[in-house]
């Protein structure tokens, strides 16, 4: 019996690895986060499979439920929204499945911040003014921070930055953000991204707080800060220059 993280995409179903298309078809077990994941992915579960709603079920009860499965010699799809190696909790999932000496593997998916890039046709690496992604978050009611990372710090080198699950303290990010990047510098959020009810909007840091407001995002939204964004007189990549070409 396994237990496998699976990366479950950032919304659209069809998002999702075939891998992890294939080990939800093939778990009897199913722990997914109602609030998060689509149902139309439930529908990859094979007949009779145990689905679990783990959205208001607490660690313990996460847990309890994982390991009545390997008792029972079953395998488990945990379905986790995006990508299970970034913002996802499963860190203490594996530490608790550890103890209690459970297998347990990773299966990844599309990331968040992967599909805002694609909502806004952007590359977030751009030669000669961006080539560093930053993925962070801010404390408010969630985890403290750990020492340094705060945005000031991480902003000093004016990245750009992709910020999740901070939209509703957009005016407390734009405080922090200024000093460093400017109140021109470009900014996006995009809400429920590759989804149907997606939202997007791009403004700069000086109004982007009031546009937000407007359209009433609260949360399931990504922050992306930088002049990337916007960029449009920037060097090709050397990764097609006749230069490397010939000396291939």
């Amino acid at each position: 019996m396994t237990v496998r993280f699976v990366g479950a995409g950032p919304g659209a179903a069809d998002l999702i690895t075939v891998r992890g298309r294939d080990v939800v078809a093939s778990s009897p077990v199913c722990l997914y986060a109602g609030s998060l994941v689509p149902e139309e992915l439930l529908e990859h579960c094979p007949n009779g499979a145990k689905l679990v709603d783990t959205a208001k079920l607490t660690l313990d009860e996460i847990l309890a439920e994982m390991l009545a499965a390997h008792e029972a010699g079953l395998d488990v799809a945990r379905l986790h929204s995006g990508d299970p190696s970034v913002f996802s909790a499963v860190a203490e999932q594996m530490r608790r499945l550890d103890a209690a000496g459970v297998p347990y593997e990773m299966v990844p998916g599309v990331p968040a911040f992967a599909a805002a890039a694609a909502s806004l046709n952007r590359e977030f690496t751009v030669p000669g003014v961006g080539q560093t992604v930053v993925l962070t978050r801010t404390s408010a009611r969630a985890t403290p921070m750990p020492e340094h990372e705060d945005l000031a710090t991480l902003g000093r080198s004016r990245a750009t930055m992709v910020l999740h699950l901070a939209v509703n303290r957009i005016e407390e990010l734009v405080k922090e953000l200024v000093p460093n990047y400017g109140a021109d510098c470009p900014v996006a959020v995009v809400a429920n991204a590759s989804r149907a009810d997606e939202i997007i909007l791009r403004a700069t840091l000086s109004d982007i707080a009031e546009h937000v407001r407007a359209a009433g995002i609260v949360r399931t939204a990504v922050v992306v800060v930088g002049k990337v964004l916007t960029a449009s007189e920037f060097p090709d990549s050397h990764l097609y220059s006749a230069a490397r070409c010939r000396d291939l």
